[in-house]
């Protein structure tokens, strides 16, 4: 088996954690082999693809003109309003026709090394189970509807679905540096709550953190509280997130082809050479080298954000 130091070129085989690697642990479930895959797909109760079809429809009457086109298009290729829960064969097969990804079913969050791995393998592991009725809102571990709603119908777009191939191989490579905190920043800041200027002034949201909740995808691209700044990687990378509360930044790209190459182009052996271990930014600084399209008054993070009830304004 390969390991974290010489990872094989081709990505088909499943490295070995090395002992200097610091990841989060998490204990496998038993059902579940190296890979972490479920061996099926949930059958789903009725009430469950009810919730589907009701976080849906929410999201579908905040989305227009708020959520990016690809993202849009992407939807009404996969057809993901058909009713209930999407069956990830059929998803895949459609998916696989348009970009070569597939969507594979994952009990729980799973491991950084795996989740590189089935990434860089053109496979999106999706939580396997959904929400329920009494965390219909706000769930903090990321289910069927935040992985397939707002992750894949980005997939059926060609760049973006290289970019998150990219992103998967280049996790090994954090992984030997012990930079993960800083890759997992790139990720949140762009395929979780990235945001992009479509025709030059036409704010709108790709990541999926913004797209599967209603709060965050008006607030993301409509809100005078948080800051909008161009996206700069090797700034991202060493930028603070909140994950439990609306984003204080937001980054933006002018398409993603420029995301691609932001990423895909940077020498990160050298970045990463560079880096603390620690965070340099705190998540709603502005520094001199940003190209900020919208400096934010951080009324919402000033009155105490979430738990202090605040107005998302």
């Amino acid at each position: 088996m390969a390991t974290l130091a010489h990872p094989e070129s081709d990505f088909t085989v499943l490295p070995e954690m090395a002992a200097d690697v610091f990841t989060a642990p998490l204990k496998r479930p038993a059902h579940v082999g190296e890979d972490w895959l479920e061996p099926a797909q949930t059958a789903y109760s009725s009430d469950q693809d009810e919730i589907w079809d009701e976080l849906f429809t929410r999201q579908m009457q905040v989305l227009p003109g708020r959520a990016a086109t690809a993202f849009m298009q992407g939807l009404e290729r996969l057809d993901l309003g058909r009713g209930g829960v999407p069956e990830f064969g059929k998803l895949s097969e459609e998916l696989g026709t348009l970009t070569g990804w597939s969507v594979v079913p994952v009990p729980m969050l799973i491991p950084d090394h795996v989740f590189f791995w089935h990434l860089a393998n053109r496979r999106f592991p999706a939580g396997n189970f959904i929400r329920t009725r009494e965390t219909f809102d706000y769930i903090q571990e990321p289910d069927v509807f935040h992985d397939v709603f707002g992750h894949v119908p980005m997939l059926a777009d060609p760049v973006y679905a290289d970019y998150m191939q990219e992103y998967g191989r280049a996790g090994w490579k954090a992984m030997r540096y012990n930079r993960l905190k800083a890759l997992g920043a790139l990720y949140w800041y762009t395929v979780e709550f990235g945001l992009i200027l479509e025709n030059g002034t036409d704010l709108r949201a790709y990541g999926a953190g913004i797209l599967s909740g209603p709060s965050e995808a008006v607030y993301a691209v409509e809100a005078q509280s948080p800051n909008r700044i161009m996206l700069n990687v090797d700034r991202v990378m060493r930028t603070d997130y909140v994950i439990s509360d609306l984003q204080p930044t937001y980054f933006v790209i002018e398409s993603f082809e420029d995301l691609y190459h932001q990423t895909v182009d940077r020498d990160f052996d050298r970045l990463y050479r560079s880096l603390a271990p620690a965070f340099t930014y705190a998540n709603s600084a502005v520094i001199d080298v940003d190209d900020v399209l919208h400096r934010g008054t951080q009324e919402y993070l000033l009155r105490g954000g979430r738990g202090s009830g605040a107005a998302p304004v």
